[in-house]
């Protein structure tokens, strides 16, 4: 970027000096006419970057010394029944990338899960943290609920997350967000997770296509999730 700048001032310069010479006609329409194609590579994707404010992290605990997570399928407050499985299912491949932990996924509607009787939204006791821990077999529990999605006019998601340690209650990671495909720093973060993720095809296509399929939309939201621990 700096050196772009660099070159700017240049030709700004070389274009007024030719002007105060009244000579170099062409060339001075040549750089004129650069201008414009090189100001728009100084476009700054800084918020390309997900904002830091929408999560927490709790910087005393080691999240790889945790051991085995469980994600509990997460509850849905949308009107699509099928999109908290997907979200749940996504989220799992997203964490074990990121290996730092070991991950289970336990269903809403299992037996082990039935059996604690417990509400996702809830505060638990340290018998209910105990006994959660001997029933899921895990250290830690990750639950939340999809607070909204919406498939059109534009994609929307929305995510309420939250990691306890299953030995204190300790709150280890939690995070609230909404990802609305017409926003445009989210429109940044898509290009760059193409760039980053899938180096290789049609680039510009995928990036599209992130935002009018549900599916890839979900992928691209349980990256940036995965990416905050």
């Amino acid at each position: 970027m700096n050196s772009l700048r660099t070159v700017l001032s240049y030709l700004v310069t070389r274009s007024s000096w030719l002007v105060a010479c009244g000579s170099g006609h062409g060339s001075q329409v040549t750089i004129l006419l650069l201008l414009p194609i090189l100001l728009s590579g100084c476009q700054d994707y800084g918020a390309a970057v997900p904002a830091k404010n929408y999560y927490y992290l709790n910087q005393d605990e080691d999240l790889s010394a945790i051991g085995r997570v469980a994600i509990v399928e997460l509850d849905n407050d949308s009107g699509y029944p099928q999109i908290s499985a997907d979200v749940t299912e996504s989220l799992f491949q997203a964490l074990q990338k990121r290996q730092v932990f070991g991950l289970s996924i336990v269903r809403q509607g299992e037996p082990a899960w039935r059996s604690l009787q417990l509400d996702l939204e809830s505060t638990y006791s340290l018998e209910q943290l105990s006994a959660i821990r001997e029933t899921l077999k895990c250290d830690a529990v990750l639950i939340g609920t999809v607070t909204e999605f919406k498939p059109y006019p534009r994609m929307t998601i929305g995510l309420r997350l939250k990691l306890v340690d299953l030995k204190d209650g300790q709150l280890l990671w939690a995070l609230e967000q909404i990802w609305d495909s017409a926003d445009k720093t989210t429109e940044y973060r898509i290009k760059n997770y193409f760039q980053s993720q899938m180096r290789s095809g049609f680039a510009p296509l995928r990036e599209r296509l992130v935002a009018i399929s549900s599916l890839k939309f979900v992928k691209f939201v349980t990256y940036e999730v995965a990416e905050t621990l």
